[in-house]
């Protein structure tokens, strides 16, 4: 099944306790389509980038089996960069720049091609951009939203209007608390529920992830890391991971979207290990298999 992505690709810098990386290749569409594509084959991404970005990313992309036909490549103006440095414990960081360069005036136009694909995944942009984007969309068997508390802070209501036109909402404990102004994480779900999503799956960093519906509940842990390089792009690996295997199963009951958060797990808990997208790079069955199956042992008594 289709799964078409919006979101941002992006150049960063990126600086943590074990190093930094200039121009790294980022973006929530980026992280988002990469963890996708290893679940399911027809994967569409729709973003820009500037006269800037490294036709070595294009070919990497295209490698994965990226549509980049929604990709558009501006000859003049440079790709959105985000500058940022994290503490000691890896849970917070300072932001040092955002250059929005040719983003600020993006605006998403998806193929004539796309417009009935099936799995829709709006990544964290702006709820206008997001909502611009439900408009061409034809009939979408399910629509995931992802969002920031940068929207919920300066576009909350655009961003309540555009919940009530989605499947499943994802955003981590800070941002629900945020959205809801209530500090339990179950009431907190159930309120975002009445907002309009069916599905509310709430990321809680090293604590793993949890995924609320108007009549089910389930939780998972987090992988057992030993070392953690860059959390940047995890929250967008994990949704990729998410939609990525429904599209590929095809089902998108609540008893499936279990399995659907491990998966979501299990990518971005390859994706903390390195920087940028070099944790997901180049990942086999193998390796997707193994954590999978430690995932299940854990959660198994």
């Amino acid at each position: 099944m289709s799964v078409l992505i919006v979101g941002s690709v992006a150049l960063d810098y990126l600086e943590t306790p074990f190093g930094k990386m200039e121009r790294a290749l980022g973006g929530s569409a980026t992280f988002c389509s990469i963890a996708a594509s290893y679940l399911t084959e027809d994967v569409r991404c729709v973003g820009i980038v500037g006269a800037d970005f490294p036709e070595e990313h294009i070919t990497y992309l295209t490698s994965r089996n990226i549509d980049l036909l929604g990709l558009i490549r501006m000859a003049e103006g440079k790709t959105f960069s985000w500058g940022g440095r994290y503490h000691e414990d890896m849970n917070t960081r300072d932001t040092l720049y955002t250059d929005l360069g040719v983003f600020e005036h993006f605006h998403p136009v998806i193929p004539e091609e796309w417009k009935k694909s099936e799995y829709v995944l709006l990544g964290n942009i702006h709820p206008a951009l997001q909502m611009e984007v439900l408009e061409q969309i034809e009939d979408p068997r399910l629509v995931v939203c992802d969002t920031m508390n940068l929207w919920i802070d300066i576009s909350r209501k655009e961003l309540r209007e555009v919940l009530k036109k989605v499947d499943v909402l994802i955003l981590n404990d800070e941002e629900a608390r945020m959205l809801t102004n209530e500090r339990n994480l179950i009431v907190a779900g159930k309120k975002m529920i009445r907002m309009g999503p069916k599905v509310v799956v709430i990321k809680k960093g090293e604590h793993g992830a949890m995924l609320i519906s108007k009549d089910n509940y389930f939780s998972t842990p987090a992988y057992p890391l030993e070392a953690i390089k860059d959390p940047t792009g995890a929250g967008d690996t994990f949704a990729g991971g998410f939609i990525g295997w429904l599209a590929r199963s095809n089902d998108v009951s609540v008893a499936n979207m279990r399995k659907a958060v491990v998966y979501g797990s299990v990518l971005a808990s390859f994706c903390v290990e390195e920087f940028s997208i070099d944790g997901i790079r180049t990942l086999n069955t193998d390796a997707l298999t193994e954590r999978f199956t430690t995932f299940r042992a854990m959660c198994g008594f």
